[in-house]
């Protein structure tokens, strides 16, 4: 099923018009002698045994966490005996964004004793994207599940729906309520309105619910809205449980993380199928954050030249107006700095040598989260020429299959989350983006220990491919391989940090007996 990515990207050129125009450049390399030692290595390898394995979790501690958001404690909250009213969330963003605004909705209205109206979903210029609630998760699952803990209704009851909410001063904005705000603030600003008028609006609602300090029942309750209430439409499981089929070839078992995502749909095949199956039955999936916005936001240089630079600086122009006016009042932090400190995304190239480093073979099935990589073919041809076995939704299913999907980016999304929280390995290139961090959270989870995610450290990867013209390719490993091995160690959640990404704490997870 694996393509070249010029059939790849001349699919994405018919969506999008602005990707075609990548198509004639020449290939950009930043760091070519790495990649030909890279790709000596891969040749070197290819019938050798695997001597290091991030096929697998390298702590074992991983496997002693279980699940356990869903248990009933004698410490639960319960629902109050009377409501304080009714909370609406009109959630701003993407799937990832409006996911995280889902379950902080939910702890809100429990510790405000309010009943929660099913969330909206405002429909975003950048997106395009009209999918409300019950087009990407199962309303009355999600309700069922949460209904010992709050009330959940569909809609407003008829005699709050004529108010105009904003008039009576209801509506509350992103403005009004501070990012990771803490429950104080809620109930010194928002309880009053809610008692008063018994409606309040919260319109956009982007991480406007701090991690701590918060109550352990609240932070048991985000976590169960999150991993065990929020469950895809039957669609998307199909379609999702279809995706991962198509990878794998066949499925070598049913796992609680798959079941979880794709319910009834998780695929089975029959054994005359698997005996004539062809190829890897695992996968790596890589969420490769290159994409232009992020690119172009980041002011970094990809080496790309004089036309990179004029074409960036124009992106900026339109889209970034309020990034430009910063600079005007701000010294700039040169592109060389903001590659050691760190802040540039990873290119295709970075990420095809890294995998490299951690002993991926060339012949490793990888599926591709996302789609319109800046560059196109020119940035995409050095990962493909280390690993051609690249694919993603749009190559793996067909058009008729994708139809559905089409001007939907978040259910488009949706399957993206699915192929890469039930993937073998899942890496990442940003641990920034709520797609990575919502997707390792699942991971950590559901994934008994048998779920790795690989997350490089920029700073420190920035540091080694800085020495890219002498550093030789078994050294290159060593500190690739320790960067990620770091990344990989069992870390209970720290303070202030999303439960949504690290949920390996006592509010989330359990230890089994003899863990420590």
């Amino acid at each position: 099923m694996a393509v070249s990515w010029y059939a790849l990207h001349c699919m994405y050129a018919k969506e999008d018009s602005v990707s075609y125009i990548h198509e004639e450049r020449s290939t950009v390399q930043m760091y070519g002698r790495l990649l030909n030692l890279a790709s000596s290595s891969l040749a070197e390898k290819e019938f050798k045994q695997d001597s290091l394995n991030f096929w697998e979790e390298i702590c074992q501690q991983a496997s002693k966490w279980k699940p356990c958001a869903d248990r009933k404690y004698p410490t639960s909250l319960g629902k109050p005996e009377k409501s304080n009213g009714y909370i609406i969330v009109s959630a701003n963003g993407g799937l990832n964004q409006q996911r995280v605004a889902i379950c902080n909705a939910v702890a809100v209205a429990s510790f405000l004793n309010a009943t929660l109206v099913l969330p909206k979903f405002l429909y975003s210029n950048v997106w395009k994207d009209p999918s409300q609630f019950g087009d990407i998760y199962q309303e009355d699952y999600f309700m069922r599940i949460l209904k010992d803990d709050l009330d959940i209704v569909k809609e407003l009851p008829p005699q709050l729906k004529s108010l105009d909410i904003e008039a009576i001063g209801s509506l509350i904005t992103d403005a009004d309520i501070a990012k990771e705000a803490k429950p104080n603030d809620y109930v010194s600003s928002v309880l009053p309105l809610l008692v008063q008028n018994k409606v309040v609006h919260f319109l956009g609602f982007g991480n406007r619910l701090g991690f701590d300090p918060l109550p352990p029942d609240l932070q048991r309750l985000r976590c169960k809205c999150n991993f065990h209430a929020l469950k895809f439409v039957p669609k998307i499981q199909e379609v999702g449980s279809l995706l991962i089929k198509r990878i794998r070839k066949y499925y070598a078992a049913h796992r609680q993380l798959d079941k979880q995502l794709v319910g009834d749909f998780t695929p089975s095949i029959s054994s005359k199928e698997h005996n004539d199956a062809i190829g890897s039955s695992r996968y790596l999936a890589l969420h490769l954050r290159f994409e232009e916005d992020m690119v172009a936001y980041s002011l970094c240089d990809f080496g790309g030249g004089e036309y990179e630079k004029k074409e960036l600086e124009a992106y900026r122009e339109i889209h970034f107006p309020l990034l430009i006016e910063r600079l005007k009042n701000s010294k700039p932090v040169s592109p060389k700095e903001l590659r050691k400190l760190g802040r540039c995304p990873l290119t295709p190239e970075e990420a095809a040598v890294v995998l490299a480093a951690l002993g991926f073979k060339r012949e490793t099935y990888i599926y591709l989260a996302g789609s319109h990589i800046y560059g196109g073919s020119s940035r995409m041809h050095p990962f493909t020429s280390l690993y051609p076995n690249l694919v993603t939704k749009e190559t793996l299913l067909t058009p008729s299959e994708l139809a559905p999907f089409r001007n939907f980016s978040s259910q488009l999304a949706a399957l993206d989350f699915i192929a890469c929280a039930t993937a073998d390995v899942f890496a990442m290139t940003d641990s920034g983006s709520q797609l990575s961090s919502l997707v390792s959270g699942f991971r950590t989870y559901y994934g008994d220990g048998h779920a790795p995610t690989l997350r490089p450290n920029k700073k420190r990867l920035a540091a080694i491919l800085s020495e890219n013209s002498t550093i030789e390719w078994n050294t290159f490993e060593d500190r690739v391989r320790k960067m990620i091995e770091e990344g990989q160690r069992v870390r209970v959640r720290g303070s202030g940090r999303s439960i949504y990404r690290q949920p390996r704490c006592p509010e989330c997870m359990c230890r089994t007996l003899g863990s420590k």
